[in-house]
C-alpha cells in the first residue's frame, strides 16, 4: 500500500478522531439519515487512520518543499543582511509549503452578488501544524536578486512518527 500526503495528514489527526468520537442528536425528521451518514463518516476515518498505521515504512515518500525569496525587499543595512534575510524568507516559505502538504490548506472564500453581478470575490488561506524533522538540502541562488531553498523531511523520519503514533494508539 502506498501512502499519500492525505493518508499522512489523516494520520496527524488521527489521534484526536480517535479521542475524539462523538455521535451528534439531530432533532429534525431526517435524524436517521443524518445520523447513518455521521456514522458511516466516522467509520471511514477511523479506517483510513487504520490504513495509515498500519502501512509498512518501506512506501512512505520523502517530503520535498522550495521556497523562494527576492533579496531586494528584504529588511538590512548592507547586502549582506539582506542576502541572509533573503535566505530566511525562503526557508519559512520552504516550511509553510511542507506544512500544506502534512496538514493541508485551509480555504476560506466569500462572494457577494447584488442583482446577479459579482460585486465581490475574497479567498484565504490558512496553513497552521508543526513541522519537525525537516533538513535543508540545498540554498541557491536563483537569478541575481532571488534565494531557493529545498526542505526536506526523509521517510526515516516520517516512520519514525508514524512508529510512534502506533505506540500512542
Amino acid at each position: 500500500m502506498r501512502i499519500s500526503i492525505k493518508s499522512l495528514a489523516v494520520l496527524a489527526s488521527g489521534v484526536a478522531v480517535l479521542g475524539a468520537c462523538q455521535h451528534t442528536t439531530i432533532a429534525d425528521t431526517n435524524a436517521g439519515s443524518n445520523m447513518a451518514a455521521v456514522e458511516a463518516s466516522q467509520t471511514q476515518s477511523m479506517i483510513n487512520l487504520k490504513d495509515v498505521l498500519d502501512a509498512s515504512t518501506a512506501n512512505i515518500p520523502t517530503l520535498t518543499a522550495v521556497g523562494y525569496a527576492v533579496t531586494s525587499s528584504q529588511p538590512g543595512r548592507s547586502e549582506s543582511q539582506k542576502r541572509l534575510m533573503a535566505i530566511r524568507s525562503a526557508r519559512m516559505a520552504a516550511m509553510r509549503d511542507l506544512a500544506e502538504q502534512i496538514h493541508g490548506l485551509q480555504v476560506n472564500s466569500s462572494t457577494t452578488v447584488i442583482d446577479l453581478v459579482v460585486q465581490n470575490d475574497t479567498f484565504r488561506g490558512v496553513v497552521a501544524g508543526t513541522i519537525r524533522g525537516a533538513r535543508t538540502v540545498r540554498i541557491n541562488p536563483t537569478g541575481a536578486d532571488t534565494y531557493e531553498v529545498v526542505l526536506e523531511i526523509d521517510r526515516e523520519t516520517i516512520g519514525y512518527l508514524l512508529q510512534t503514533a502506533r505506540q500512542t494508539v
